[in-house]
């Protein structure tokens, strides 16, 4: 055990903070099973879609630098900026490339990582310049402890829905409501007991105060998991609706497998330009830069927030540090055909568990760079043993709802349109930006306009662009 005082203690600042090695570590274990999921689902989104000349990532291929570069900018990340804060491929902004981008038919692979490239390019231009950190200070409190509520809501609906406790009603069901319990109202499967069975773990654990618990819950769920597959095979939710989520819990046949980082370097910075257009290709930066930069910045407030770590003044301690890490990570996922990399909201598991310093990014970027050769293990554990610590961590994050001045209506409802949206659009960046808008717009109604930093009246029409970019689109013919 390393003692108070020590080299490593006084660099993490690890007594200063309230924390030890022991939690620390405990924390970055319980971040990487939380998001480890990632080295599986990145290349289910990017390595199967074919680009405009028809070629294809490959799975093996993405996972390989999937796991690199979140193991590489997690390390950098906790060294270097101190804070439990883990990144890894962003999967809104995976999403949208691997749908979007690469749906034109004149953009090979190397051009859609290459306007991703731009992307984090120019954020770190903006961090650099003190922009973004501007952008931060600019926030007014109750708008950035909105984030952390909504955040909190946000995590609690993917572990709900990744466990299958709360599904999407199809459609042609031809009703209102969006989601509901479990399959048609009715909670079924092994998978799904697994949740509970992890979920109620968790909560007496928690409860109960034990060292460890959202650790040992993931940890003991993925066992039950592996038994109960064992005994009762369920298989994948894609052929049974009452299977797994996507990992199916069972011990692989082979453990070792040597990462093929053949994508490293395959970027066209500039291809777009001269497929798509200048403009165009500018627009398509455009929509990423704005995602990622603030589902970074609302993730960071989050957890930051969870971990104790925001000053009285709302400020966090290098904050210029952790921005900066972000924006590169952008950069090098890019560079690796690994798409944009971001801080990740799981890094809240971490923070339940204990985790207040960069100690814990360093265990969970090693655990990464180890996924690298192990990928068959990473496949282990299950969405539903990870789901109750999500719920948890959630739980813990929204009750800091009464830190909000519910007395002031400019400040009450965008509060409310921030913490609403995240959870009901699954994204941070939608709830924010309509709380910035929301937030400006109440304000010149009450005749106070003058009182919005003018950050804000940038951030916000910036916003509206966002919100309209179809339109924008269509416009100049880009759709």
């Amino acid at each position: 055990m390393l003692s108070k005082g020590s080299a490593l203690d006084r660099y993490f600042r690890i007594s200063e903070r309230g924390s030890s090695p022991a939690a620390e570590v405990r924390g970055g274990l319980a971040t990487f099973f939380a998001m480890s999921y990632i080295v599986v689902l990145a290349p289910l989104i990017l390595g199967t879609v074919p680009d405009g000349t028809g070629h294809v990532l490959g799975v093996p291929q993405v996972a390989a630098v999937t796991a690199l570069v979140a193991g590489v900018m997690t390390v950098v990340m906790g060294v270097w900026s101190k804070h439990p804060f883990a990144l890894a491929s962003g999967l809104g902004v995976n999403a949208f490339v691997a749908v979007t981008i690469a749906s034109h038919k004149s953009l090979s692979w190397p051009d859609i990582m290459g306007i991703v490239v731009l992307a984090g390019l120019t954020m770190m231009l903006l961090v650099l310049t003190g922009f973004r950190t501007a952008v931060f200070n600019a926030v007014p409190e109750s708008l950035k402890t909105a984030i952390v509520v909504g955040i909190g809501m946000f995590i609690a609906l993917i572990g709900l829905v990744n466990a299958g406790f709360v599904r999407r009603i199809p459609d042609k069901a031809g009703t209102t409501v969006p989601v509901g319990l479990g399959f048609d109202g009715v909670l079924i499967g092994w998978p799904t007991l697994t949740f509970v069975f992890g979920l109620l773990l968790t909560i007496a654990l928690v409860v109960r105060r034990v060292k460890g618990a959202i650790l040992i819950g993931v940890v003991a769920t993925t066992v039950f998991a592996v038994v109960i597959e064992a005994i009762a095979p369920s298989g994948s939710s894609v052929k049974n609706p009452a299977g797994w989520s996507l990992v199916v819990p069972a011990l692989p046949e082979q453990v070792f497998s040597a990462p093929d980082l053949s994508l490293i370097g395959k970027v066209s910075l500039f291809g777009s330009f001269h497929d798509i257009g200048v403009v165009s290709a500018l627009l398509l930066s455009f929509s990423i830069l704005l995602s990622i930069f603030f589902d970074a910045m609302g993730t960071m407030v989050g957890v930051a927030s969870q971990a104790g770590l925001v000053k009285e003044d709302g400020s966090i301690e290098n904050v210029n540090r952790v921005l900066l890490v972000d924006a590169a990570a952008a950069v090098a996922g890019g560079g690796a055909s690994a798409s944009s990399n971001q801080i990740f909201v799981e890094s809240a598991a971490g923070v339940g568990e204990g985790a207040r310093t960069g100690l814990s990014s360093v265990v969970t970027g090693a655990l990464f760079l180890v996924a690298m050769f192990f990928t068959p293990l990473v496949s282990i554990v299950p969405f539903e043993a990870v789901a109750p610590a999500l719920v948890v961590v959630g739980f813990m994050m929204v009750s800091q709802v009464t830190r909000i001045d519910w007395t002031d209506m400019g400040l009450a409802i965008p509060a409310f349109v921030t913490i609403t949206l995240m959870p009901f659009t699954y994204s941070i960046a939608n709830g924010l930006g309509t709380g910035f808008v929301t937030f400006v717009f109440i304000r010149a109604v009450q005749g106070r306009g003058r009182e919005v930093h003018p950050i804000m009246w940038a951030v916000a029409t910036a916003f509206v662009v966002f919100f309209g970019i179809g339109p924008i689109e269509q416009l100049i013919g880009l759709r």
